[in-house]
């Protein structure tokens, strides 16, 4: 079944039209005819089966049938994420999308390639946003990742945000095995952690003073295995071990 993307304040009644990026797509690439089933994702846990009722070469129009909704995930994972190469980060949203993370903030620190600065943050995160779109259209989530726009390190940690299990993907010595840090977590609380963070650094690693002040804010360093990972690889990796361990039911 095809899925479409519509935002909540677009997905009420019993008729839906799609809008024009969408009813292009479905019309003229996917060529859905009248009478066919459909899937309208709000990004808010809401999925709409939908049937056909009008196609025209600017207009799709539908008929809801049955709204179902999920509610979110058990754990709420927000990946922290060193900007690497553009085709990279597009990457990186489209699979820990995938995967679940709940939000996604692109980093600027020193070892960063890409030339972004938080002028046009904005800009790049609206970029940035179609891709998760595209992705849980693909993968049938009902929750859209958001993309926030780049910012820096510094001025992130600034926010004091505050996260059940902030983990960071560390090089260092004495970096650990996530899973006991979560298992941890689950002995000290009785249950897995409501919201958790990873910090993911750029090719060659946060610098030491980054990484002095990520684990000053409380974040544990944790170890992704022997091999040294390229960015986008450790946070597909990362995201995908935290998603295995805390989206489990208990």
């Amino acid at each position: 079944m095809h899925r479409f993307y519509l935002p909540p304040e677009h997905c009420h009644g019993d008729i839906i039209q799609l809008p024009p990026n969408e009813a292009h797509h479905a019309s003229r690439v996917l060529r859905i005819e009248t009478g066919e089933r459909v899937a309208v994702l709000d990004g808010a846990g809401h999925v709409i089966d939908c049937e056909i009722c009008e196609v025209t070469k600017r207009n799709v129009i539908l008929t809801a049938l049955k709204k179902t909704y999920s509610p979110p995930l058990p754990c709420q994972i927000t990946l922290l994420q060193a900007m690497p190469k553009p085709k990279a980060m597009d990457y990186i949203v489209q699979k820990t999308t995938e995967l679940g993370a709940v939000r996604i903030v692109p980093l600027l620190t020193d070892r960063v390639i890409a030339h972004v600065d938080e002028r046009s943050a904005p800009d790049k995160a609206a970029k940035l946003q179609p891709l998760a779109i595209e992705a849980i259209k693909q993968c049938g989530s009902p929750w859209l990742t958001k993309i926030e726009p780049p910012v820096s390190l510094e001025n992130f940690l600034a926010r004091r945000e505050q996260f059940e299990l902030p983990l960071v993907a560390s090089l260092q010595s004495g970096s650990r095995n996530p899973h006991e840090f979560i298992q941890r977590f689950r002995d000290t609380h009785k249950r897995l952690p409501k919201t958790a963070c990873l910090w993911i650094g750029p090719e060659g690693d946060f610098t030491p003073s980054e990484m002095e002040l990520i684990l000053g804010s409380g974040a544990l360093p944790i170890s992704l295995g022997s091999l040294v990972l390229r960015s986008d690889t450790a946070a597909i990796y990362g995201l995908s071990v935290m998603s295995c361990e805390l989206q489990s039911a208990e």
